[in-house]
């Protein structure tokens, strides 16, 4: 299955169970969303911006940063919180894995 190129800020807000408004938000906070616009104006999200969400996300509902925490942890070192991001997704899967080979016994 092809990725898209382009995602829908409806799109964006379902993957992140958040409402657009939210979305339009951390476009506008973070630096690091640069949302293509099309001649009508409506946002279009490319797989870069997806994933600058998940790490936005991850530091502010999960994390429980503030805004500002958030901006400041990136400014310090992106290159760390996409690191560490990439690590716990790789043990959430890995757990998944090993409870569903539990379960299986």
């Amino acid at each position: 299955m092809s990725e898209k190129i382009y995602y829908s800020i409806s799109e964006v807000a379902t993957m992140f169970s958040v409402n657009a408004s939210l979305i339009r938000f951390w476009e506008k906070e973070f630096d690091i969303i640069k949302p293509f616009k099309n001649k009508k104006g409506n946002r279009l999200f490319t797989k870069e911006d997806i994933d600058n969400f998940h790490i936005i996300y991850h530091l502010v509902k999960e994390r429980g940063f503030t805004l500002q925490g958030a901006k400041d942890k990136l400014n310090e070192n992106k290159t760390e919180v996409v690191d560490n991001h990439e690590l716990i997704k790789s043990l959430q899967k890995l757990k998944n894995f090993l409870t569903e080979l539990k379960d299986n016994l």
